[in-house]
């Protein structure tokens, strides 16, 4: 899924083995993934799509720093924080950010928050049990993206 800020962005769904980078989208307040060669395509994933970062992942904000230095202090190791899965949260707040990533350490960090220029590779889509959700979810991303190059009348 993308972002509630990124629907007037031009989009499409992840497929395996995806090089992705995360950015800033022109316009919007929020962060994402866009495919390596397709700078400012916004890359939707879907929730349980497994994502393999090449470096320890980082992300901005007071908090952010605080919670991987009390971490680092306990000795967790940060080195390995390289793979997460993306997930939604706080759907209950229609007015906020959902989409985030799961680290395997539980640190659960909103797409929103991570710094730019980090690179993924797009490891395992999420199972669905009816591949007629998957195809759709397919063709909306194709069909958002072609809507959006349609001229206004």
């Amino acid at each position: 899924m993308c972002d509630y800020s990124l629907e007037n962005q031009i989009s499409r769904a992840a497929v395996m083995g995806d090089r992705l980078v995360t950015s800033s989208f022109p316009m919007t307040p929020t962060r994402g993934f866009a495919a390596e060669q397709e700078a400012g395509v916004a890359v939707c994933l879907l929730p349980g799509t497994e994502l393999a970062f090449e470096e320890p992942v980082r992300y901005n904000g007071l908090w952010g720093h605080l919670v991987n230095q009390l971490k680092a202090r306990l000795g967790f190791d940060m080195a390995k924080a390289t793979l997460a899965r993306f997930r939604q949260v706080d759907l209950d707040n229609p007015h906020t950010h959902h989409d985030a990533i799961e680290l395997a350490d539980g640190r659960i960090i909103k797409l929103a928050l991570l710094n730019e220029c980090q690179r993924a590779r797009v490891l395992q889509l999420p199972a669905v049990a009816d591949p007629v959700l998957r195809h759709e979810h397919a063709r909306f991303a194709v069909s958002r993206h072609h809507d959006d190059l349609t001229p206004a009348r």
